[in-house]
């Protein structure tokens, strides 16, 4: 009965963990910057061009980011650069894309 009861804990913390994931995706602005992101690094200047989010929301949503610990940042002279950090996100962020981004095989009637 010990063992199921350590079971349950650690199913409970990972639902937990997967929510808190869950929630931090769940807002656009934040999931088209993750979107790019998952094809490498970019600077702020790129993510604001690519994703048509003008500051102050971009530095906002790219805050929370970087404090939920998705990702990471490195500055080159006044650049800041963004990267994803957590496995798990970039995982959520490819299954994402293929379910909604991916172009359909073309349908043929027969």
């Amino acid at each position: 009965m010990e063992q199921a009861t350590l079971d349950l804990q650690a199913i409970r913390a990972a639902a937990n963990e997967a929510c808190r994931l869950m929630k931090i995706l769940s807002n656009p602005d934040r999931l088209l910057l993750l979107c790019q992101l998952t094809e490498g690094e970019r600077c702020v200047s790129e993510l604001e061009d690519l994703v048509g989010i003008a500051q102050p929301t971009l530095s906002q949503q790219l805050g929370v980011l970087r404090t939920e610990g998705l990702v990471t940042t490195r500055r080159v002279g006044k650049n800041i650069y963004y990267q994803i950090a957590s496995p798990q996100t970039l995982a959520i962020m490819q299954v994402l894309y293929e379910q909604f981004c991916h172009d359909p095989e073309p349908h043929h009637d027969h």
